[in-house]
């Protein structure tokens, strides 16, 4: 995690790029093309009636609230984004759900759900009640969730999750494989494998061919489509992240332009790009993107996947 120094000189550097740059009319106003982030992180400072579970840390030293992402987003041209509320506070919604009533054209959310619980499908049903909520978002990431992929705990999930018609992401870095049987017994199930099923820390332990593999391995099920995001996490290399650009076109050429998602996760790599270079990385630097393709890419895609109107 960054230190609290290197986060201010971090952010101020960037300010002051912005600053020097001047004026900027937003991306998706000059061109028309929607940007729509696929993933971001959304979170206040801890208080007594906002707990966080104990021993988990945020991405950043300081919260990323409402306040900070809207003119982020409004500087780099990125027209929605769909909040994907982070683990530390636990297993709520509250404050993704306060960002759509304060911005309901800009932003849905993909809810957290205690899992662990079965009497946790009770809420399926009703989910899309909450208004701005388009889905669900699951995790097999760490000592305690990893094992709920195979010891039956998440059984329940999946066809609830199909029954409800609600959209699910996964992350389950490593693992993705353990997804083709839910994606075959659930054919209806929407599922979003994100960040192409890698992490930091698979990088490091030279997995990353293996991990792809099994993400390509699921583009034969039509329900199952991939975020191409947080690339800047899992490069070795500065922006534009050229390390990447062979996973990031062996996973859109299994996919297509339209199963495959640009998403930021801002948060977990923030010190290593500015938002707007998050967006030319794949409307620049990316050559085996055409036009079209990165108009599904950049938004289209994705807001047509959640069915977000």
């Amino acid at each position: 995690m960054q230190s609290r120094r290197s986060f201010v000189t971090s952010t101020l550097g960037a300010v002051a790029v912005l600053a020097a740059q001047g004026p900027h009319k937003a991306a998706a106003q000059a061109n028309r093309r929607l940007i729509v982030d696929a993933q971001v992180h959304l979170w206040k400072a801890e208080s007594p009636d906002w707990k966080w579970v104990p021993g988990l840390q945020p991405q950043l030293p300081e919260p990323f609230t409402i306040e900070r992402l809207v003119p982020m987003m409004d500087e780099a041209g990125v027209d929605r984004a769909v909040i994907v509320p982070p683990s530390w506070p636990g297993d709520r919604n509250d404050y993704a759900l306060e960002a759509v009533k304060r911005y309901p054209t800009r932003f849905r959310v993909m809810g957290r759900i205690p899992l662990q619980d079965p009497k946790s499908a009770d809420l399926l049903p009703k989910w899309k009640e909450q208004e701005g909520m388009l889905g669900v978002r699951v995790t097999f990431n760490n000592a305690q969730t990893i094992p709920w992929l195979t010891d039956g705990t998440a059984d329940w999930f999946w066809g609830a999750a199909e029954k409800a018609g609600l959209p699910v992401m996964c992350f389950a870095p490593g693992r993705v494989a353990l997804l083709g049987p839910i994606a075959e017994q659930h054919p209806q199930l929407t599922l979003i494998i994100d960040h192409m099923g890698v992490t930091a820390a698979i990088v490091k332990e030279n997995k990353v061919e293996e991990a792809i593999g099994q993400t390509v391995a699921l583009a034969k099920y039509p329900n199952v489509s991939v975020k191409l995001s947080a690339s800047p996490g899992i490069s070795r290399e500065p922006y534009p992240f050229r390390d990447v650009t062979v996973h990031l076109k062996r996973v859109f050429d299994a996919y297509g332009p339209q199963r495959s998602y640009w998403g930021t996760d801002l948060t977990n790599s923030y010190a290593k790009a500015s938002y707007r270079q998050r967006i030319s990385h794949f409307t620049e630097e990316l050559s085996f993107l055409g036009e079209s393709d990165k108009d599904w890419v950049m938004g289209r895609a994705i807001v047509q996947r959640l069915k977000w109107t």
